[in-house]
């Protein structure tokens, strides 16, 4: 782990994971042809252009839009001066940012912008410069299994990059602290890469991760449920934004992959496969937390991920995640989720850290909240609702 006086790194993402295979095979067929010449096999099809995200709106995106999650990302945390009024800065980030998602931003070095999304956060310290009761004050606390230099906890900003294209999160990166210049400094910064995505409901997806799990099944889908569980209501300042947790993770992958698949699964409570809880049903039914064996024993044990981070046995609501799988400074996990309430995050954790099978497999690493902004128009800049 970087050591709290050395810079960030700024290398390149190349293809993070490592861990994406391969679908399919294209099949070949050879017909009974006259032809002596010999046959050559077509060009593969360019890939479809990926459909471009609006910047502006109610809501930021890259929380909810696109649907489903581009497969690469980088996360960058920084710090602002402390003679540096927020207002100005965030109003000209969003700004950058319509340039680059409408790829008119000559930073970009002619890429075409796709589907990149930019999403900014604020910190508790400039939070509660406004107000110290304003949802996203509260600093994130501590738990056990971590290991965090200071300088890779908490932090002002936050800019999250997604793209389908891995080329554009620096370019995007750099276009933006360009933008900043020494009004800003930053602390650390975090490429990932979701693996491949499998289907769990009609019209949605979600990835697996390195462990070989579908991650992410459970979360408020609905626009009900995200009124109810994603975006904060108020008041006014920050109507239409919502908090993010960051939480990076070292895995131990070599003594998880020692486990038999059965273990694996006891440890998570799903079947690897398929997804599927080990109390039956399909891949997006909800866990039968009282289903047990002919014997007596519960299906899903009492220490599995699924019943110990459950929301209704915790008593909060839906957390919707984000996560993508990581190699630097380790193998892991980036762990990003958002909700209307931190205690949302913090109960889960904490009822997690008394008994829950997967935490002996991870160290946390780097540890922040924020509250992303609500979402901005031409005529109403980014931040402009809380900052003025």
């Amino acid at each position: 782990m970087p050591s709290a006086d050395r810079p960030p790194s700024r290398r390149a993402f190349l293809d993070v994971t490592g861990v994406t295979v391969a679908a399919g095979l294209l099949a070949g067929c050879s017909g009974g042809s006259a032809r002596s010449d010999r046959s050559v096999d077509p060009a593969p099809s360019p890939s479809a252009t990926p459909t471009p995200v609006a910047a502006t709106g109610r809501h930021q995106a890259g929380v909810t839009l696109p649907r489903s999650a581009q497969p690469h990302l980088l996360a960058l945390v920084a710090d602002l001066d402390d003679t540096v009024p927020p207002g100005p800065l965030l109003a000209e980030l969003g700004e950058t940012i319509q340039t680059l998602t409408a790829g008119s931003d000559p930073r970009l070095l002619g890429l075409s912008p796709g589907d990149v999304t930019v999403t900014v956060g604020v910190g508790p310290r400039l939070v509660r410069a406004v107000g110290a009761t304003l949802p996203g004050a509260t600093d994130l606390p501590r738990f056990s299994r971590e290991r965090v230099d200071s300088r890779e906890r908490g932090g002002d900003l936050l800019i999250q990059i997604c793209a389908g294209d891995a080329l554009l999160l620096p370019l995007a990166a750099t276009a933006l602290l360009d933008q900043a210049g020494d009004r800003v400094q930053e602390r650390w910064r975090q490429f990932g890469r979701r693996g491949a995505e499998v289907p769990v409901a009609e019209d949605r997806t979600a990835p697996r991760n390195l462990l070989g799990f579908i991650d992410g099944i459970v979360g408020p889908h609905t626009d009900a449920e995200q009124e109810r569980d994603l975006w904060l209501a108020g008041p006014p300042a920050v109507a239409g934004g919502t908090l993010a947790v960051l939480r990076r993770m070292e895995i131990d992958l070599t003594r998880f992959a020692a486990l038999s698949v059965a273990e694996q699964e006891a440890v998570f409570g799903r079947r690897r496969a398929s997804g599927e809880p080990l109390s039956g049903g399909g891949v997006d039914s909800a866990p039968g937390l009282n289903a047990k064996t002919p014997e007596g024993r519960y299906l899903i044990p009492v220490d599995a991920h699924v019943r110990r981070a459950n929301p209704t046995v915790v008593g909060v609501g839906h957390m919707l995640r984000r996560s993508y799988s990581i190699d630097d400074p380790a193998p892991g996990l980036l762990f990003i989720s958002f909700q209307n309430d931190l205690r949302t995050f913090t109960a889960t954790l904490s009822r997690m850290d008394t008994s829950d099978a997967l935490l002996p497999f991870t160290t946390t690493t780097a540890s922040a909240t924020f509250l992303i902004l609500p979402g901005y128009e031409p005529q109403r800049p980014l931040g402009s609702t809380l900052f003025g």
